[in-house]
């Protein structure tokens, strides 16, 4: 599968979980990748692991709620490639909360890394894709993306806006050579539930159980990577957690009963 050989590659939340999973498999493929993120050492430690020329890995370290700053970015990446062709977003923090106990700056956060920075960023390179009539938005949802669960109210809120931004974009867009991939991964072994939110805002700080026996995130890499391959415009990658979609679809009172007799945390 040589689909993504010498494409420019915009990887965000490129410094740990998916993101750097996927910089580290489409390296085996000789792109030319972006990776960003806040934090420019742990950047500098997936880069380092790639084995690609210094010239075809750019090390672009941003935040994703300064909005402001996005296009200024994606100019630094037309600089330096001439051209955009795959965005993978992956950026985002989930929630360890109850609505009731939830102080309204922990949901202005949540939308602002997850939704806001992710249209923002999205606004910004979609001119350059227009202009070349080609290029693909890679976009991690969640499982949480289409249902409901207990303590993630402010996530999968974010994620299920996400959905409905996309497939607008995607219909939009679809006759001017664009596509748009939503990906909605299960329990995927990450640090995600590291750095969830709590009531207040404070960092979680402890990994759920549910997240170190999820995938391995290199296997979750390879089969996104496939279904981007095979321009897939949704798919859901994960264990038995997957099914929820499903019964969410076809039997929406079962799975009901089934989330209120699950504990959050």
């Amino acid at each position: 599968m040589a689909v993504f050989s010498q494409k420019v590659i915009w990887i965000t939340g490129a410094s740990s979980g998916i993101g750097e999973a996927v910089a580290i498999e489409l390296a085996k493929q000789n792109p030319k990748l972006i990776l960003s993120a806040r934090r420019i050492d742990e950047l500098q430690r997936v880069a380092a692991q790639l084995n690609l020329p210094e010239t075809d890995v750019l090390v672009l370290p941003m935040d994703m709620t300064d909005v402001k700053s996005l296009p200024t970015h994606v100019e630094a990446v037309r600089q330096r490639f001439g051209r955009i062709d795959y965005v993978f977003q992956n950026a985002g923090i989930t929630q360890r909360s109850t609505v009731v106990d939830t102080d309204f700056s922990v949901y202005q956060r949540l939308m602002d890394v997850n939704f806001f920075g992710v249209v923002a960023l999205t606004k910004a390179v979609l001119p350059l894709m227009l202009a070349q009539g080609s290029g693909h938005f890679v976009v991690t949802s969640s499982v949480a993306g289409k249902l409901g669960t207990k303590q993630r109210s402010g996530y999968c809120a974010s994620k299920h806006a996400l959905h409905g931004f996309f497939d607008a974009l995607r219909a939009e867009t679809y006759d001017a050579g664009l596509r748009v991939t939503l990906v909605c991964p299960g329990y995927i072994r990450t640090p995600i539930s590291l750095h969830a939110l709590g009531a207040d805002g404070q960092v979680h700080n402890k990994m759920d159980t549910n997240q170190e026996q999820g995938m391995a995130v290199d296997v979750f890499a390879q089969r996104l990577l496939k279904a981007v391959a095979n321009a897939k415009e949704e798919v859901y990658i994960g264990g038995t957690e997957i099914y929820g979609i499903y019964l969410k679809r076809f039997l929406p009172n079962l799975l009901s009963r089934i989330l209120r007799k699950r504990e959050g945390a």
